[in-house]
């Protein structure tokens, strides 16, 4: 084959794109300052960690760290307002660069916040309420998990049913559930909350066990249960297994975790449904957004994860047996791609 000056001029620019696509892939895997060195040090500064979800978030915000080449220091208060508000003064102590709080109360998180918001640190806060405009709220939709949960129970049930509901106030995730709850209660007037209790005291599913074999003894005509936390639904499947009430009573819940999967799966399970998020990708969009403060980016202001309903027919059908399978046979489970900017490393690539 003779070699033209035409064939010289092809070779040559294809040389040049392929060196302009060499560098654009370079340049879109750099990383921005600060993370283009290493040394830089988050906190998570935890009020929830007990049961699946909150293992599965950890597990999230620990990859996505590892993926961006951070040092990430765990604070757990183990429910202790006081003491998360100080384990916050302790991260500035540290000399971290970014914060995650994640849950607790307003009261005493609000002005622990502003205390590291006025060291120069960035804040990041999931499922608690800092009335801060400088500071992103990570939330799940919580409103949506609860109207996909009730609008499946509407489905199974109709729109006349007598409901226990748990419910525990001054958690932001569990009060925006409440409004949605609230506002089916007003749209469906054959809907009647007949009891409403809940705890977080520990092991969580147990102590609101105990709770629900009460209920359950004074209101033998409640056919549904609201848990809008796994931990609740955890319990009130106890509570209703051991009443042998699981082929009257259905469970509708937000949250999904291995154990609740196996525990939806149960031949005659009262547990119907749940919407959840995949709290492991909660995780991860958490670092993100801090990540984007630190790099001088805006994440916006509400960093919104979407939910997803997954019914207990469709565990069973699609043979889903646990996160790993929910992941692979539900995709828009796996990843969200929220506060994920071109040179945000992805810890769920292959």
């Amino acid at each position: 084959m003779s070699i033209t000056r035409r064939l010289l001029g092809k070779a040559a620019l294809g040389l040049a794109g392929a060196a302009l696509l060499v560098q654009g892939t370079a340049l879109a895997a750099d990383k921005p300052a600060p993370f283009d060195k290493p040394g830089v040090k988050i906190a998570l500064v935890r009020y929830l960690s007990t049961g699946d979800f909150f293992q599965a978030y950890l597990s999230g915000v620990e990859a996505q760290a590892k993926a961006l080449g951070v040092d990430l220091r765990v604070l757990d208060s183990r429910q202790d307002a006081a003491l998360q508000a100080d384990m916050v003064d302790q991260a500035i102590a540290l000399g971290v660069q970014g914060i995650i709080i994640q849950h607790g109360l307003t009261e005493s998180m609000k002005d622990a916040a502003q205390r590291a918001v006025d060291a120069g640190i960035k804040v990041v806060a999931f499922d608690v309420n800092v009335e801060n405009p400088k500071i992103p709220q990570i939330e799940q939709s919580d409103k949506d998990l609860a109207k996909l949960a009730l609008e499946q129970a509407v489905k199974d049930n109709g729109e006349s049913w007598k409901a226990g509901y748990v419910y525990v106030a001054g958690i932001a995730p569990l009060d925006r559930r409440n409004e949605t709850w609230v506002d089916v209660k007003k749209k469906y007037s054959g809907i009647s909350e007949v009891a409403q209790f809940g705890t977080l005291d520990n092991p969580i599913a147990n102590s609101v066990a105990n709770q629900a074999r009460s209920v359950l003894q004074a209101h033998p005509d409640i056919n549904v249960m609201f848990a809008p936390y796994d931990e609740f639904a955890k319990g009130v499947k106890i509570a209703v297994d051991e009443a042998g009430l699981n082929k009257k009573i259905k469970i509708y819940s937000a949250d999904i975790s291995t154990s609740d999967i196996a525990a939806m799966r149960e031949p005659d399970s009262a547990w119907a449904a749940t919407a959840a998020t995949n709290p492991a990708v909660v995780g991860q969009v958490s670092v993100r957004a801090l990540a984007q403060l630190l790099a001088g980016e805006d994440p916006g202001h509400n960093v919104i994860v979407p939910p997803t309903l997954i019914t207990q027919k469709e565990l069973i059908d699609k043979d889903i047996k646990n996160m790993e399978d929910l992941s692979a046979k539900l995709p828009q489970f796996a990843h969200a791609d929220v506060a994920m900017p071109a040179w945000m490393p992805n810890p769920n690539a292959k």
